[in-house]
Formats: structure tokens, C-alpha cells, sequence
């Protein structure tokens, strides 16, 4: 079974990179970035050190939901804490597990000293599995049709 890394190496090095923001961002300036780079989530970084994630769902639930302006609110008042990671090594479906059970869209990658090297989306993995299928059903029209 392929691992998240293979992933991340499928999606080239434009589809890799990964934006962050500082805590101490405010969450205007933070949706504008999101905006901007046209992703669902940003990566909220301290001292090189992954400390939240900032997605949709954080500006809808702690900042829209509770009545909070975004020109005064820091990220880090709304950004998600304690991260979900995986190794670099994890397999797709332990990947999609996690994700599913943490009810979580977006995984950040990292390596055993804690270095973020990556994030993968649900779409990223939707799209894996769709791939995946696609070959399968075309390996059994071949054999269905005898072009093996």
C-alpha cells in the first residue's frame, strides 16, 4: 500500500507547498491568504514549529458562529490545537483512517524530529482512491476481454 509520502510526491512540487501563518496573524489577513492561495487550510507555525491549524470550519464555528470580528480576533484565539500528524512512512488507509475518525480534512506530514514536510486533503486522498479504482477497473476489462 502506497504511504502519505508517495502522495506527496505525486502532487509535484506546486501541489506540495505548504502555507503558514504566525498565531499572532489576525484572521482577516489569515482568510485573505487562504483566498489568495485558494486552499482550505493553513498551517499555523511558530519558531519553525507546527503549533494549529487554521481552516474554513475554525473561521464558521469560533469566529463567524460567535459573533467575533476578524479584524480584531488572532489566529491563534481560533486556529484548531493539537494537530493530528503522521509519519511520513504511514499508509493511505491509516492516513484516511485518521482523518475520518478525527473528523479532520487536512494532515499534516512530518518527520521524527517534528519537521512538517507536508499536507495532504481529503481531496488529495480521494483522488488517490479514484486513481486506484480506475486502474483496477481497467485491469479487469482487460482481463475480461482477454487483452492480458
Amino acid at each position: 500500500m502506497p504511504s502519505v509520502m508517495d502522495l506527496l510526491i505525486a502532487k509535484g512540487a506546486a501541489e506540495h507547498t505548504v502555507y503558514s501563518i504566525s498565531p499572532n496573524t489576525m484572521v482577516l489577513d489569515a482568510v485573505h491568504q487562504m483566498n489568495k492561495h485558494k486552499v482550505g487550510a493553513l498551517v499555523v507555525m511558530e519558531d519553525d514549529h507546527l503549533v494549529g491549524m487554521f481552516t474554513e470550519r475554525d473561521v464558521l464555528r469560533r469566529v463567524l458562529a460567535e459573533g467575533q470580528n476578524p479584524n480584531n480576533l488572532k489566529v491563534a484565539d481560533a486556529m484548531t490545537g493539537n494537530v493530528i500528524c503522521c509519519a511520513p512512512d504511514t499508509d493511505v488507509e491509516e492516513a484516511s483512517r485518521l482523518m475520518k475518525d478525527h473528523r479532520v480534512r487536512h494532515l499534516p506530514i512530518c518527520d521524527n524530529s517534528g519537521n512538517l514536510l507536508g499536507l495532504i486533503s481529503i481531496g488529495d486522498l480521494n483522488a488517490f482512491y479514484v486513481s486506484a479504482q480506475e486502474m483496477h477497473i481497467m485491469q479487469l476489462t482487460d482481463y475480461i476481454y482477454g487483452r492480458v
